[in-house]
């Protein structure tokens, strides 16, 4: 009788551990970006991300960018992060991988663009957690077509 009790307790305290750990994070955030598409140039703007995973993440992130050369660029980016803390974290130090479709456009933005390009690049943030549902993320990132930019992402985490 005995045994079978522990078995049962046990099995209760594995199966509560694996559904925390297998438990995703999902969390939307609306960014401001400033980007160097050329020396010449700052492109700024915004968008958004929606990510899902804790430990390591998958999402999207959609950015328009404008300058004053008047170029509008809209940034279709596939993300994967890795936090650095480990599996179990959705907070603190992270590298994250950037790439998809970037298009560019003259005095406005048209569909379809005038010129489209491939990017790729890779980003370094830090998420900040409050209460442990909201976050602010400031990040820098280097890649092509970009050459560098500077990010900060304020959201929430379901």
């Amino acid at each position: 009788m005995v045994i079978i009790i522990l078995f049962i307790l046990v099995s209760a305290v594995f199966s509560n551990e694996e559904i925390k750990s297998g438990r995703g994070d999902i969390w939307f955030g609306v960014n401001t970006d400033l980007s160097f598409y050329s020396t010449m140039a700052l492109a700024y703007g915004g968008g958004f991300t929606l990510g899902y995973g804790s430990g390591s993440s998958i999402g999207i992130r959609v950015t328009w960018l404008f300058n004053q050369e008047k170029i509008d660029t809209l940034e279709l980016c596939f993300i994967l992060r890795l936090y650095l803390r480990g599996s179990g974290f959705y907070s603190g130090p992270y590298l994250q991988l950037l790439g998809g479709p970037t298009f560019f456009n003259r005095d406005g933005f048209t569909i379809p663009s005038q010129k489209g390009i491939l990017s790729a690049g890779l980003g370094f943030g830090w998420r900040f957690l409050y209460n442990d549902r909201w976050f602010v993320e400031p990040s820098i990132r280097a890649g092509y077509p970009y050459i560098y930019g500077f990010n900060v992402s304020a959201g929430v985490r379901f």
